[in-house]
């Protein structure tokens, strides 16, 4: 272990030399002569991300070593996977797209629920060059639409359906729903039946999964550019349309390779659980990729924090499997705590080897903080990253030198970010004053190097703003010890659970209501969920509502078009809303509002009147 100070001067100021290093830990077909080149890494490099997921495990002679454990209790299953058996299923299942038409460069949407095939489907597409783009099994037939319509995938990979501790979710209708309001047309549409609920299969277009890969032989791994893409995925843009985040092989190998052992202090064979779903950036690196990158044996659960079937849950998968290093996010501690505060159910299990808790995806307070760490007795470390970035930008990276906790704190930047605050004019701010949060360019490998099919958006979005800079879209600032604090969104995505989503999409989907003339949602602090979103609008003239009934139909419309992830349950009727005298909502002074938080009313407000009429019918709520 060396100190964190001087690797995190070495990664700012000899960044070349830096990642040099850290690219050693990766097989390389050929090797890059050039670290950086044109803001890309590695640009010379060629590689195959599944080869170094799988191949190059089994043989070291680590084909017997479990690689992924499948753990469902919504199904009362538990299987686990060699790193050889995972790699045969792979290869079958990479066979299988390339009999369809699959090559390299080709797309690939997987809209899965939390089952192995999943896992496969991704790991597949990487040995084929193929560029894979996970839709989280929770959306609606019209964001899925919206996904396949911008990625234009040769096949759909996807099941029968998903299975909730209450429901089956059938994804088959949805499927069909979302390619029947889709322009592009996939060739193929490949189908796990699942015994839950088997789907019918459209003839000509659907294929069944286990059909399929029984009559496919393996192939090897296609070697591609370090540079070209290994997935798209897609995360809330501002405006309701989608982001696709471009991820390449080449840094996004090295870069989470080098997280595991740095960042959460994993050791190759050792058991790593992120609880979160493939459906998101966690998922993707931090349940598929970086574990197996690193020799790990990593946990696909298939359940909930509660309720499959008790609160408990979480500690019995710990204690079952040997994992040593949890990562989920702070609303799954919430929820457990919620239901257990006493500790009465972890309490059952033996949770010995359990060395750390990870938190992330949205703020951590301090009472789950403290909460954690007095029931497990072990660091509970929050830390911060982004769909955007790949991996952490701040944490206490304990494989290097683990430093003093701060509750409130992600503790202080990772190797690799140049993270500044900055204010208004793009200057930096003294410590303990808030700013715009920016990481100065360039980005290190694995962070997002440009938006798919969409590079001045990627511009628009991120540089800008503040030339030389990324910017984070988060506010927030650094104290006298370097340590960071992030104190939320400076624009109109919120964070619900976890989640990203934007109140753009949700105000669309309001303004579609025949009744509604218009209306703004805001993302309001919740115990749970650390934010939720909250529905005003203004009806149109002659429209006498129940509002009851209207806000039920409101949410219907939202849960139909997002999906239940969006968890939108609350429209308030207003007679208008706050606006300067230009129009612009005052988004910023609601949310101030409904958190209780002491607020001024700007004096560019047209209607100082509309302010009080808010927080009534907040009250009123």
């Amino acid at each position: 272990m060396g100190s964190y100070g001087e690797a995190y001067r070495r990664s700012i100021q000899q960044p070349d030399e830096f990642w040099a290093e850290a690219a050693r830990g990766i097989d390389w077909d050929v090797a890059p002569a050039t670290v950086a080149g044109d803001g890309r890494w590695f640009p010379d490099g060629w590689l195959n991300t599944c080869h170094n997921a799988l191949d190059r495990h089994v043989a070291a002679g680590r084909g017997g070593q479990a690689a992924l454990i499948y753990d469902s209790p919504v199904t009362g299953t538990v299987r686990t996977y060699t790193y050889a058996e995972l790699l045969d299923e792979v290869a079958r299942t990479a066979g299988m797209l390339r009999d369809l038409g699959v090559r390299a460069g080709d797309t690939v949407v997987i809209y899965m629920p939390m089952v192995p095939e999943a896992v496969v489907a991704m790991l597949a597409c990487a040995r084929l060059g193929a560029v894979h783009s996970v839709v989280f099994g929770g959306f609606a037939a019209r964001e899925l639409a919206v996904r396949i319509d911008h990625a234009r995938p040769k096949v759909v990979l996807s099941a029968s359906c998903g299975i909730e501790p209450t429901r089956v979710v059938e994804y088959k209708p949805l499927l069909d729903a979302a390619l029947e309001e889709a322009g592009h047309r996939p060739d193929r549409c490949v189908i796990l039946q699942r015994p839950q609920s088997v789907a019918r299969l459209t003839e000509g277009r659907d294929l069944d999964w286990a059909q399929a890969v029984r009559g496919a032989g393996p192939v090897a791994c296609v070697s591609v550019a370090a540079t070209d893409p290994l997935y798209i995925l897609y995360t809330s843009g501002t405006t309701g349309s989608p982001k696709g985040v471009v991820r390449d092989n080449g840094g996004h190998a090295v870069a989470l390779h080098w997280s595991m052992s740095n960042v959460y202090g994993a050791a190759p064979g050792e058991v790593y659980w992120a609880a979160s779903d493939v459906g998101w950036v966690v998922g993707h690196s931090y349940i598929v990729y970086a574990p197996l990158l690193a020799g790990c044996t990593t946990v696909l659960y298939e359940g909930k924090p509660v309720g499959t079937p008790d609160p408990g849950a979480f500690w019995r998968v710990v204690s079952a499997h040997g994992v040593r290093t949890l990562f989920t996010a702070p609303t799954a501690i919430r929820a457990i705590k919620k239901e257990d505060p006493s500790g009465n159910f972890a309490r059952k299990w033996d949770l010995s080897g359990l060395r750390y808790l990870f938190l992330a995806g949205e703020r951590l307070d301090p009472d789950t903080y403290h909460w954690a760490s007095d029931l497990l007795g072990i660091p509970v470390i929050d830390h911060w990253w982004q769909t955007e970035t790949g991996w952490p930008i701040a944490a206490d990276c304990v494989g290097i030198e683990p430093l003093p906790l701060k509750p409130g704190s992600p503790t202080k930047p990772v190797p690799g970010w140049d993270v500044r605050i900055l204010d208004a004019d793009g200057k930096d701010c003294p410590p303990g004053v808030e700013g715009a949060v920016t990481v100065k360019l360039p980005l290190p490998p694995g962070a997002l190097p440009t938006l798919y099919r969409d590079e001045a958006r990627f511009a628009r979005s991120y540089l800008e703003r503040y030339p030389g800079h990324y910017l984070t879209g988060d506010g927030g600032h650094l104290d006298a010890d370097g340590y960071l604090y992030v104190m939320g969104r400076i624009d109109d995505v919120i964070n619900v659970a976890g989640h990203r989503l934007s109140t753009g999409s949700m105000e669309e989907i309001l303004a579609s209501h025949p009744d509604v003339a218009e209306c703004a949602v805001i993302g309001v602090a919740d115990e749970l969920k650390g934010q939720l979103p909250v529905g005003f609008v203004v009806l149109k003239a002659g429209a006498e509502r129940d509002p009851g009934e209207l806000e039920r139909e409101l949410a219907a419309l939202v849960r139909e078009r997002i999906g239940p992830v969006a968890a939108f349950r609350r429209a308030v009727v207003v007679s208008r809303l706050p606006k300067t005298r230009s129009g612009k909502i005052l988004r910023a002074t609601m949310r101030d509002i409904a958190d209780g938080n002491p607020y001024t009313t700007p004096s560019t407000i047209e209607d100082p009147a509309a302010l009080p009429e808010i927080a009534e019918a907040v009250q009123g709520k």
